[in-house]
């Protein structure tokens, strides 16, 4: 199983977005601290502005959501079809789909600013 951490502003903001849109399950939740999520073979660990995660490096930068491009990927059958209904509830997307070679990917955002590619093979 991969396992990604997200830092997020809000965790049940993010918790709701990430499990009422993408399909998430909750494993465990620590109060509004940290949330632990799958999918798949995903774990996602959402951690919020109070977990250690979030406390300041020894060159005094704070980790913060939405702090680059590295993503994970989340494949789907029908994409066209799963952005449709994305964007009906509200969910951001960073561009139009792509397709190159019969694969497809588009970026959406969640609530803090982290990015997610969803994705659909050949």
């Amino acid at each position: 199983m991969a396992r990604v951490r997200y830092m997020v502003d809000d965790v049940d903001e993010a918790v709701s977005f990430y499990v009422s849109k993408l399909g998430f399950e909750v494993q465990e939740r620590f109060g509004s601290v940290i949330a632990i999520l799958t999918h798949d073979d995903l774990e996602l660990i959402l951690a919020g502005p109070k977990t250690s995660a979030a406390q300041p490096m020894t060159d005094g930068t704070t980790p913060t959501p939405g702090g680059g491009w590295a993503r994970f990927l989340l494949t789907v059958d029908d994409l066209e079809s799963y952005v449709a209904e994305l964007e009906a509830q509200g969910v951001e997307f960073k561009n139009e789909i792509l397709e190159q070679q019969g694969r497809k990917q588009i970026i959406c955002v969640d609530p803090s600013g982290n990015v997610i590619e969803l994705f659909q093979p050949a």
